[in-house]
């Protein structure tokens, strides 16, 4: 096949054209003029441009990188020269997320379409491979010389130097057998893991089934023991609280009693003191204190001792008699003799008569009046004798003493009738506390409480049994568990069985591919190696390829083979450069040869070198069409 003309709005390109002609075509522009579009554009006419790539970090998909900057619809058309029939394809783009997805192949001049040809087969049918085989072979992009392996790219060279049948690749063979591997196990994942798991979760169902019945059987006999454990609770709480009923009621009546007896023994007091201080309030002195008698009586006894004695006194009624005699006798002596002494001392005596008369009289009537007073003070007592006195006294003592101690009596009746009140108030309130069986500290409580433990724990048990029955029945069938397990473990035995084959398969195929790549490599490392020498001035005579396509090479004068990370940057491209070349001349097809897209892969070289790889470049000119996209005029 051999490309004509290009007409594009792709990218930068708007609506511009480029023209070719047979042999090597060497198109010189700048850096960012457009080079790299048309190579794209050129691979996108032939192939189409895959909408359904995402763009992602470092990576911008072609529908994307080359959407026209004028904002125009992608499209383009490219005539070309296949079978010696000329062929326009014309790629266009109706929606914006399928760009150039209208295709349209009609021989040039004419609207007569190709036939068989669509957008999706044009690559194929125009040059004879596939997409990928193309962009690792005949498509050389810029800063892409190196060349990437390919299952389909693997078998095309393999098919050429060995059988002849391209149906068979050593990388689609392993990765189909690997992945035949990972389906059946993949570190865990994979049939056998999930065989693996199913079968431990029947065997950990199973155990757990097991268990259960175990522990269901346990829980069932610990309930059973609970439940008689509290029929012998509730007989025991039923005595207890008879018996705690009796002793309350005896201890009631017992209280009542005692109350009602002291009620009456204070009522015989209070009557007793009622009696005791009506006597004593019958009495002479009422009640009065004693103390306060006492300190009378004794003061009227000192008085009845001062009236005694005030009583006891005698005036001086002899001496006035005396005096009034003599009175008389001078008086009578005077009036004989007229002699004036005898009638000074008679009237002097008749003045003592008179004055001690006038004395004799006061104290009698002091004595009278002592006497009247002393009668008096005996008439309140009632005594005819102050020694009486005493007596009455001490009976008024006996009656108070009488009184004091009827009032002490009655005071402790009372305090005993009210804690015979208090104890029967305590008492009713603990025949109420007995009956409350449900709290306290008697025996009934106890056992109260120690039957609603077990009555709970006879409940927990018994959800506990709910619960275990409910997860054994989400296990499911044991039998049917057992069955499912059984066939598991055939289809893991099965799988297993498969699994070690197709690793032995897989070991199999290693050493059959060694045995191709025998006759693989040095084919390619021979071609490789003819234009390595080619393009160097036959300084590099070796090239030796692997089969992911990296590859060494040595000068005439090493004995061991450089690696590419030891070669210079233009003697690496030269060697991957012979590699592209040695690829296209054997993986496409050998009838109409298709173009060779090189995009500025030569930037890399010096002048002899470049000149070298040109001369190269229009040798293989002769056979198919090369274009070449650079930026050096040289």
């Amino acid at each position: 096949m051999k490309i004509n003309k290009l007409t594009a709005s792709f990218g930068k390109l708007e609506n511009e054209s480029l023209s070719f002609h047979q042999g090597l075509n060497v198109i010189y522009a700048p850096n960012e003029s457009g080079k790299s579009t048309w190579c794209a554009f050129i691979r996108a006419m032939l192939y189409g441009v895959d909408s359904s790539e995402r763009a992602r970090a470092g990576y911008l998909p072609d529908k994307l990188r080359y959407a026209p900057w004028s904002g125009a619809p992608m499209e383009g058309s490219m005539e070309v020269t296949a079978d010696r029939c000329e062929i326009t394809l014309t790629r266009s783009t109706r929606a914006k997320n399928a760009p150039m997805r209208e295709f349209s192949a009609c021989y040039t001049g004419t609207n007569t379409p190709v036939e068989g040809m669509n957008g999706s087969n044009a690559g194929e049918m125009l040059i004879g491979v596939s997409r990928d085989v193309f962009r690792r072979s005949a498509f050389i992009g810029q800063g892409a010389v190196a060349v990437t392996g390919s299952p389909e790219l693997e078998k095309r060279i393999s098919a050429i130097v060995s059988t002849g049948e391209e149906h068979s690749s050593y990388s689609e063979a392993d990765e189909r057998l690997r992945a035949w591997q990972r389906k059946r196990r993949f570190n865990r994942r994979g049939m056998l893991p999930e065989l693996e798991a199913r079968m431990d979760d029947a065997q950990r169902r199973l155990s757990d089934m097991s268990g259960s019945v175990e522990d269901i059987r346990l829980m069932e006999e610990k309930l059973e023991q609970t439940r008689q454990s509290c029929a012998e609770l509730e007989k025991a709480v039923t005595e207890s609280r008879k018996k705690q009923r009796r002793d309350a009621l005896e201890r009631l009546h017992a209280g009542r009693s005692e109350l009602k007896r002291r009620s009456e023994e204070h009522d015989a007091a209070l009557t007793e003191l009622s009696i005791r201080r009506e006597a004593l309030r019958a009495a002479d002195f009422g009640s009065r204190s004693v103390d306060e008698l006492t300190r009378e009586t004794a003061e009227d006894i000192s008085r009845l001792e001062a009236l005694k004695k005030e009583e006891k006194k005698r005036g001086p009624l002899l001496p006035a008699i005396l005096c009034f005699v003599l009175a008389v006798l001078l008086a009578a002596v005077y009036t004989s003799t007229q002699r004036l002494p005898f009638i000074i001392l008679a009237a002097l005596f008749g003045a003592g008569a008179v004055v001690l008369l006038l004395h004799y009289a006061k104290i009698r009537r002091a004595a009278l009046e002592a006497q009247g007073q002393r009668r008096q003070i005996l008439r309140k007592y009632q005594a005819s004798a102050p020694e009486e006195i005493g007596a009455v006294l001490e009976e008024h003592r006996a009656r108070w003493q009488a009184v004091e101690a009827a009032a002490q009596a009655e005071l402790a009746s009372r305090e005993a009738y009210e804690k015979a009140r208090e104890s029967q108030t305590a008492l009713e309130e603990g025949a109420l506390a007995a009956l409350d069986f449900s709290g306290g500290s008697s025996e009934a409580a106890r056992l109260s409480r120690e039957l609603s433990s077990r009555r709970a724990e006879a409940e927990r048990i018994s959800s506990q049994i709910s619960s275990a029955r409910g997860r054994l029945s989400a296990l499911g069938d044991p039998l049917v568990l057992s069955s499912s397990l059984s066939c598991v473990r055939e289809e893991h035995s099965q799988l297993l069985g498969e699994y070690e084959a197709i690793t032995l398969a897989i070991d199999a195929l290693k050493e059959a591919d060694a045995e191709m790549q025998s006759r693989f490599s040095p084919e390619l490392g021979r071609l490789a190696a003819e234009y390595m020498s080619a393009v160097t001035g036959g300084r590099y005579e070796d090239v030796l390829i692997n089969r992911d396509f990296s590859a060494r090479t040595r000068t005439k004068d090493e004995a061991v083979a450089r690696e590419a990370e030891y070669l210079s940057a233009g003697t690496l491209d030269l060697m991957y450069l012979a590699v592209r070349l040695a690829v296209c001349e054997l993986a496409l097809p050998e009838g109409e040869p298709c173009p060779l897209i090189i995009d500025d892969a030569l930037v890399n070289l010096d002048e002899p070198r470049l000149a070298q790889a040109m001369e190269l470049l229009r040798r293989i000119a002769k056979k198919r069409q090369v274009i070449l996209f650079t930026c050096r005029k040289q």
